[in-house]
């Protein structure tokens, strides 16, 4: 038996529904702040899989596929060992189990930093493999110029400024920044250099709160903070630690629930059902007359 399908040949071919999906976008976040405000503040969170994904979609507007994936699904001890492989993976994942909000992937430590050449090859990869419609990098000045190359090649950018975990290492830890007017200062000429460049918008991670509300004032994208400022027009966490996931919350976290408990009793409550017997039940097996 064959079956015919009828094309409505007014939607795209990637959507060929009579609906096309409405998935937020680029342009679409950046209006969200005009003349220097933002009314609804930007709601984002991490996601690594399409059940993820799934769950968190229909609540932000953002899902950020963080190469903070390391150390949440792969316990590394930082974020320094994640691949492009790795990030596409996720990514394509995140995207399958997403039909609302804009999907954003970091690009991992190594596949950027070389040359605007390098950037653009792997940010490429990323958005064909994936079809997540945009990638953050971490740097300010230093990483203007590949800002500026990926975006006048139509690949959108979201920057990252203040505490970057990639330079763990030359920063001596994940203390928070612009304890110094001169890193102060620093901070805010990265994030100026980066809106500059054309980024759609920019995480401002673990700085001083006034130096937050003083780019968030100042820049005519959005910001989105996470350890910043309650004023940043965004805020992101890792979604694993804002449900409480792990021991160690991080200062700038707040825990909305205990799921590692949660589950921790639920696995105890099965354990002992299979100790004892009682799972399964009858509601649980196949009786002959089934």
């Amino acid at each position: 038996m064959s079956t015919t399908y009828t094309l409505d040949t007014s939607t795209s071919r990637a959507n060929p529904t009579p609906t096309p999906l409405k998935r937020l976008t680029v342009p679409a976040i950046k209006r969200r702040k005009f003349e220097g405000k933002t009314d609804e503040p930007l709601v984002m969170l991490t996601a690594y899989t399409a059940r993820q994904a799934q769950l968190l979609d229909m609540h932000c507007d953002l899902l950020l596929v963080g190469d903070s994936l390391g150390q949440v699904i792969y316990g590394l001890p930082s974020t320094l060992a994640v691949t492009l492989d790795m990030m596409c993976a996720h990514g394509a994942a995140v995207v399958r189990g997403s039909f609302h909000a804009l999907v954003v992937i970091d690009m991992p430590f190594g596949s950027y930093e070389a040359s605007p050449e390098q950037a653009f090859t792997s940010a490429s990869r990323i958005l064909a493999e994936t079809g997540a419609a945009a990638v953050k990098l971490e740097g300010g000045e230093a990483m203007a110029d590949t800002i500026r190359f990926l975006t006048a090649r139509g690949i959108p950018v979201m920057a990252h400024v203040g505490l970057t975990p990639q330079a763990v290492n030359a920063l001596g830890g994940y203390a928070a920044r612009g304890k110094s007017q001169e890193e102060h200062a620093k901070i805010v000429a990265d994030g100026t250099a980066v809106a500059d460049a054309g980024a759609f918008a920019v995480v401002i991670e673990g700085v001083l709160e006034p130096i937050a509300v003083a780019l968030t004032q100042a820049l005519d994208i959005p910001t989105i903070g996470i350890g910043a400022s309650a004023k940043c027009d965004g805020q992101v966490l890792v979604t694993e630690d804002m449900l409480g996931m792990f021991d160690r919350t991080p200062r700038f976290v707040k825990r909305f629930d205990d799921l590692a408990g949660r589950i921790s009793s639920a696995v105890e409550t099965y354990a002992a059902e299979v100790r004892t017997r009682r799972f399964p039940s009858a509601e649980q097996t196949y009786a002959p007359k089934d």
